[in-house]
């Protein structure tokens, strides 16, 4: 029997449940970019603002400007790349 008119296959997993949709895909690359960015972005930028001998609020700041335009970023271009992969 094959599909009739108003029959849409719907992907499976492996457990029954439904998979995510097209915008679940392309949040889910967003905030795993994010993630990625603002950890990378850490690393980096404390040791560079160590290297330069910054302190308390100034080495705070800092860390956590870069660390949200980094992940914003990033975060942007997987949630792209996500929308174009499925």
């Amino acid at each position: 029997m094959g599909l009739g008119v108003n029959e849409i296959p719907v992907a499976m997993g492996p457990y029954g449940q439904s998979q995510p949709s097209r915008f679940g895909h392309r949040k889910m690359g967003f905030f795993m970019g994010c993630a990625a960015g603002m950890a990378t972005r850490a690393l980096s930028r404390t040791f560079s603002c160590l290297r330069f001998r910054m302190r308390d609020q100034e080495l705070m700041g800092g860390i956590g400007k870069t660390m949200m335009q980094s992940g914003g970023t990033f975060g942007t271009f997987m949630a792209i790349g996500m929308g174009i992969g499925c």
